[in-house]
Order: structure tokens, then sequence, then C-alpha cells
């Protein structure tokens, strides 16, 4: 079935976001100014998960993403960039810095 195809009451992006417990984010995380900031509180959601099915880094990775891909074309450019600067920033505070 297409990604983009309501399924009942909503999108599945939006029972994933509702449904997952792998990482308990702060309130507003995606919303700081600062992609420092972002990556740090991604990074120590994913170091404290219980349940995380990979590491640290990859369930941050995953999440960061993951918001990317659903805000699709509702992000301005400002905050598209601003949460691929949250990306970079990511990757140094895991020391996967290219």
């Amino acid at each position: 079935m297409d990604k983009n195809v309501k399924q009942g009451k909503g999108y599945w992006s939006a029972a994933v976001t509702a449904s997952s417990h792998a990482l308990d984010l702060p309130t507003g995380l995606f919303k700081q100014s600062d992609p420092e900031a972002i990556a740090a509180g991604l990074l120590e959601a994913a170091e404290q998960s219980p349940i995380r099915k990979r590491s640290a880094y990859g369930s941050a990775m995953a999440m960061l993403c993951f918001y990317i891909n659903r805000a699709g074309t509702n992000l301005s450019d400002a905050e598209r960039a601003r949460l691929n600067a949250a990306k970079t920033a990511l990757r140094r505070l895991a020391g996967r810095t290219p």
C-alpha cells in the first residue's frame, strides 16, 4: 500500500509517532533553535532507552530522519537547514564525523 494513502483516520506515520516508545523525546525537541541542542537531546534519549533495537547513534539519527521526512514540504527552508545541521552535530557528538 502506498505510504501516502490515508489508512482509517490518519496517516501511518502519525500512528508510528503516537505508538512508538523506543525513544522518549522531550516535548518541543525538534522546535529548538540550536542544532547542537537537538542532537544532544536525541542522543541522550537514545542512550537512555532500554528498548532500542540499534545503537544510540543509529536510533537518534533514525528519529531525526523520520521527523524530517514526515514533515516533508511543511518544513521551511530555514527549518530544514536547522534540522540538517542537527544531523551534522549528531554525527560529531557520536564521533562519526566523516
